[in-house]
């Protein structure tokens, strides 16, 4: 538990001093507690983009951005992704710890038992126009949810209504995706196939013909989805989680409380993330394909060029999650063989950039978006797949998230602002404005 007994902090104002208490996180992260700042001095702090604030105390995910350690509950996001599945993580993100064989296999039944969405949701897929974007179709789509179980909209449910409502939202998240993959093909929808594993059946539902009655996802390909899946499970209080915390707040619903997180996840600067590598690798190849031109492009600072897919917002050293999963990239075009020139790119464009002395200096190395991107396509999915994918993932890191806030009885998100409009002035009626 943190330390808030440790030391004070004193804040001169006006002459006058006051003094508020410091915490201190169990990873010794030390923060100001500032929340009765406005009502002991009239004051609020300005923290544009809440880069030095901290919102809430949290329990779930410690990440070190100068370290590179990312860590759940505790455990260390390398034994996470080595040693445990996407369903495994997520019971440990909801729950605090990880199942034992028994409490796993209760966990994996229930979700199982709540695969099927309503067929109606079909009816409101026909309306969509062709070509729309999958995140703005999923953002409906999860949020009609709350339609078709309005007992969910009350916050002040039992404790194991509301973890009936994770078990669907868990449940129905890939089918949906599926669905939304399969709808722009202009396929026939594929049902839930129980008798697999979370992660083979969403990959069963997404890529296998109705007719084809054998079909097995291939075991790489499945052990590559699983650590996607869990490399984005949280991530601390990332737009999209703050988002979840913040609506939810409200005591909206956890259906439409998700939905506000997937927006936040859609933007380029967030989720859309490994979608914007791809584009930038297409048009790296739509140029000729000099990956040494691009570079050179990137390292001139009167060019607008960037390279996406290199560096961290939060890590300044190499990501731990980027780390892990390109192995996992490497096994996945070995495994599959495919001849693809915009994968050839990357490659190139991967050495290139951590040979470069100028991308080391600066710790601009490949991260979790870039390898991630490169991997879907491999496995075959549209670019515009890609951040409906990480939605996935992320799912039990913001139902945790959403679950840490309820519990603590937080209330409801109201950020300060300073002003900067006009003072007072006299209304004039229309006809006399000049």
């Amino acid at each position: 538990m943190p330390d808030t007994n440790a030391q004070n902090c004193t804040i001169t104002l006006e002459g006058k001093n006051y003094e508020f208490p410091v915490i201190t996180g169990t990873e010794g992260e030390k923060a100001i507690d500032i929340s009765k700042l406005r009502d002991t001095t009239g004051y609020v702090t300005l923290d544009i983009g809440y880069k030095n604030t901290g919102a809430t105390k949290s329990a779930i995910t410690f990440l070190d951005g100068e370290e590179g350690i990312l860590r759940h509950r505790g455990y260390s996001i390398e034994d996470l992704a080595e040693k445990a599945n996407f369903l495994e993580v997520s019971y440990l993100l909801l729950k605090g710890e990880l199942p034992n064989k028994e409490q796993f296999e209760d966990f994996d039944n229930s979700v199982r038992h709540h695969t099927l969405v309503n067929e109606d949701l079909q009816n409101i897929f026909r309306t969509f126009p062709t070509g729309s974007h999958p995140m703005g179709q999923l953002i409906a789509m999860i949020s009609s949810l709350s339609a078709y179980y309005p007992k969910a909209l009350d916050p002040h449910r039992s404790p194991e209504a509301k973890n009936r409502t994770t078990l669907r939202l868990m449940a129905k998240m890939p089918t949906i995706c599926a669905m939304i993959y399969k709808k722009r093909l202009g396929h026939p929808v594929v049902y839930p196939n129980n008798n697999l594993d979370y992660v083979s059946n969403f990959l069963s539902m997404t890529f296998k013909h109705v007719s084809d009655a054998d079909y097995q996802p291939d075991p790489v390909i499945v052990d590559a989805m699983n650590k996607l899946l869990i490399l984005h499970a949280d991530h601390e209080q990332n737009c999209s989680a703050s988002t979840v915390r913040l609506v939810g707040s409200s005591q909206s619903n956890l259906y439409a409380t998700t939905a506000a997180g997937i927006a936040a996840l859609w933007g380029p600067l967030h989720g859309g993330a490994n979608q914007e590598v791809l584009e930038m690798l297409e048009q790296i190849k739509g140029d000729g394909g000099n990956v040494q031109k691009w570079v050179d492009k990137a390292k001139d600072k009167n060019d607008p060029f960037r390279l996406m897919g290199f560096g961290h917002r939060v890590y300044k050293n190499f990501d731990p999650r980027a780390k892990i999963i390109k192995k996992t990239c490497d096994d996945v075009l070995n495994k599959l063989g495919i001849n693809d020139p915009v994968l050839e790119i990357a490659k190139k464009l991967e050495e290139a950039a951590l040979t470069d002395p100028y991308f080391a200096e600066r710790k601009l190395y490949p991260n979790v978006d870039f390898y991630s991107g490169i991997i879907y396509r491999a496995m075959g999915f549209p670019t515009e797949m890609f951040t409906a994918l990480f939605a996935v993932g992320r799912l039990p890191g913001w139902i945790a998230q959403w679950q840490e806030m309820v519990q603590e009885n937080q209330p409801i998100g109201r950020p300060r602002q300073i002003y900067t409009g006009h003072m007072p002035r006299t209304f004039i009626p229309r006809g006399e404005r000049q």
